[in-house]
């Protein structure tokens, strides 16, 4: 139960990174900033249940620490646990994605990036370079004015995720599997190979945040002179589903979504498959990349969610 249980894992996670005692309402604080927002109540739930497991201990009025146990079972868990999470979790986020694209109705996936107070209208620059550029997911995005999730002085920008692409193709009758997310070069404003691709399900970390971290993008340059290098998402889907895709991509451009890059069986430098037509889609993450590549402090939590489409219109509330 321990190795899947998200929740679990993160308090023990925790735990392991703090070496003082910590209570259930500092506990609370932290898992709200990684995106589990929990009650102090339903934190003591957890961590009496940890307490009996023997990973942790109550140290008086102070709060709990690891255990020698739960500091084996942490460093066991958290590898095997998150081999195969990022997929599992995208997956489920787009069978909640209920987004209708003949209609601009429903729920779509979205990533949240928290940056400084202090520079968030940086931010909010570099996001839309990527919108005049046309190298991102969608057209628009939203800063949130209050949530748990974002820390005093700091604020919080929802872009729409491109699983909820996956959400309208499941919906549509087309199984869709994500395979890769990779950096692809941009020359002269046009596509013209990946330098690199990473699989979604053998990785423990979303192959994009890596790029970003790894400093191995150039939006900046993308965005002021059409050449760079962008990240992007490879799907698949049955070719004989190709006109029917191609349908729905249609429906979703007219909404204010920016995709694909190309479609096809044979698509730049991907393995050719006469069985498979390969989608290639700019991620909303370049937003977070132009924002990383400018020294802007900021953190995204990948498929935070799930929210109603026009909560990420600009002319809505």
């Amino acid at each position: 139960m321990i190795r899947t249980e998200r929740k679990y894992i993160e308090i023990l996670r925790i735990l392991k990174e703090h070496s003082e005692p910590m209570g259930a309402k500092r506990l609370s604080e932290l898992m709200a900033e990684r995106g589990f927002v929990l009650s102090d109540r339903a934190v003591q739930y957890y961590l009496r249940y940890l307490d009996e497991m023997g990973f942790t201990k109550k140290v008086g009025n102070m709060g709990r620490v690891l255990t020698p146990f739960g500091q084996e079972e942490t460093e066991n868990a958290l590898v095997g646990d998150r081999i195969g999470f990022i997929i599992s979790k995208l997956e489920r986020l787009a069978f909640r994605s209920t987004f209708d694209p003949e209609t601009s109705t429903g729920d779509v996936a979205y990533n949240l990036s928290i940056v400084p107070q202090d520079r968030l209208h940086d931010a909010m620059a570099a996001f839309d370079e990527v919108i005049s550029a046309r190298c991102g997911f969608f057209s628009g995005y939203r800063v949130i004015d209050s949530d748990p999730r974002v820390p005093p002085g700091n604020a919080g920008l929802i872009s729409i995720c491109s699983i909820t692409m996956d959400g309208v193709f499941q919906r549509g009758g087309i199984p869709v599997r994500m395979a890769y997310g990779g950096r692809l070069a941009v020359q002269h404003e046009e596509a013209t190979h990946f330098v690199d691709l990473i699989g979604y399900r053998g990785t423990t970390i979303d192959p994009l945040q890596l790029f970003i971290s790894a400093g191995l993008t150039s939006l900046s340059s993308l965005v002021r002179t059409g050449t760079g290098t962008a990240l992007a998402n490879v799907r698949e889907v049955p070719a004989l589903a190709e006109s029917r895709a191609r349908e729905i991509v249609a429906r979703m451009k007219k909404a204010g979504f920016i995709f694909p890059v190309a479609m096809g069986s044979t698509v730049f430098n991907l393995a050719s498959d006469p069985y498979r037509l390969a989608i290639v889609a700019y991620s909303g993450m370049n937003f977070v990349a132009n924002t990383a590549e400018k020294g802007i402090p900021i953190r995204t939590e990948i498929g935070a969610g799930t929210i109603p489409f026009s909560r990420i219109l600009p002319d809505q509330g």
